[in-house]
């Protein structure tokens, strides 16, 4: 794309973006939110207290839940290295898994159950 395309195609989302944001402004629940969040935080500043601090009162426990499932997903034991020899060939091949591209080929040459003999480890 030359320069000037590129130009013209930026040039044309910049003037729909400031269409939308015209119409955002014209929009009175938008300004409804814009005001309370301008009292909402002079009354903070009023006060000396933040976001956190009416969290905290609002809901204590917010702060102190337990930890999620997801620091669960590392503790996956990790998997085995097996070894495959091809006794036709003396070829061998490491893997953790079953989707590599050699034994996916011996696979379907010799056989799935032939080729899971070959496991040497």
């Amino acid at each position: 794309m030359s320069r000037l395309a590129e130009f013209r195609k930026l040039e044309q989302q910049l003037a729909a973006q400031l269409a939308e944001l015209e119409s955002m402004k014209s929009d009175s629940g938008l300004k409804k939110e814009m005001e309370f969040e301008s009292k909402l935080r002079a009354l903070l500043g009023e006060y000396g207290y933040s976001l956190k601090d009416v969290i905290n009162l609002l809901d204590p426990k917010s702060g102190r839940r337990a930890p999620t499932v997801e620091s669960k997903a590392g503790s996956r034991k990790p998997r085995q290295v097996k070894v495959y020899k091809n006794p036709h060939t003396g070829e061998v091949v490491e893997t953790k898994g079953g989707n590599h591209k050699t034994l996916k080929e011996w696979k379907a040459e010799h056989g799935s159950a032939a080729v899971e003999s070959w496991l040497t480890k």
